[in-house]
């Protein structure tokens, strides 16, 4: 892998080190009604990454299956599904403005468990970087280099709010400014880890290509159902998360068409 190659997949990780650097600059804490619209800002461009960027493709892949073309998505979307079930009942972890962690018991800091449910949100964003540029790089799938960008393009884009959520609360609960950045930009690094596992996997089995990508999605929409859409809805403003969920989603529809 060249460096350019490498820069796309670290694109991802760069906007949660930007947004985690909004500790340095916003004095005080988030409020409730645009941590909302982060969240569901969030949300949209996940869920149109999930649809544009890795089922649709599958489904291409899987044409010459004829009418069983769908078992690949089909299967691959449950697997992802599952896979980030598991991490949740494994991986001790604790949402924003929530008091009760989940997973197994832990003496963790509150802190370590905060970061540790931003882990779990970047990880399938990892794995959908790495599957995709997989895809690319096998010259038959479709896939274009363009459309590499702008899905590392709309997870970087995502991924800004995403580090402002997790820094912006540390330092509210007493984690000095640097430490509250360097534990937000962190919770970012599993993404790049994450592509760089997905594509040496996905390079060894290219038939099974559109499970990867499948699994990516499911992963992806499992966070946005179960952690996103919650935070997005909660509280009197609720419809403010909506509006920004179809931000998110028609930017990042437009991303992959203009760019794809």
């Amino acid at each position: 892998m060249d460096i350019k190659s490498f820069c796309i997949l670290l694109i991802p990780f760069l906007g949660t080190v930007l947004g985690s650097a909004c500790v340095f600059f916003m004095k005080n804490g988030m409020s409730d009604r645009l941590q909302r619209s982060l969240s569901g800002f969030a949300a949209g461009v996940m869920t149109a990454a999930s649809v544009w960027s890795l089922l649709i493709p599958a489904l291409e892949q899987a044409e010459n299956m004829g009418k069983w073309s769908f078992v690949p998505a089909a299967v691959g979307f449950w697997a992802g599904i599952l896979f980030l079930l598991l991490l949740d009942r494994i991986i001790p972890h604790l949402h924003i403005n929530e008091d009760k962690a989940e997973g197994p018991k832990s003496k963790l800091q509150k802190t370590t468990m905060l970061v540790l449910a931003v882990t779990l949100h970047n990880i399938p964003e990892g794995m959908a970087v790495g599957v995709v540029f997989a895809g690319f790089l096998s010259g038959n799938s479709g896939i274009t280099a363009a459309g590499v960008l702008a899905l590392s393009l709309g997870i970087a884009i995502q991924n800004f709010p995403e580090g402002a959520i997790i820094s912006m609360p540390l330092k509210a609960e007493g984690v000095s400014r640097s430490g509250a950045f360097l534990r937000g930009a962190l919770s970012g690094i599993v993404e790049p880890i994450g592509a760089l596992i997905t594509l040496a996997a996905a390079k060894l089995v290219l038939p099974a290509l559109p499970y990867f990508l499948s699994f990516a999605a499911g992963a992806m929409l499992y966070v946005v159902v179960e952690e996103l859409i919650p935070e997005m809805s909660a509280g009197e403003h609720s419809n403010i998360g909506t509006v920004f969920f179809a931000v998110g989603f028609c930017l990042m529809m437009i991303l992959d068409v203009a760019l794809g």
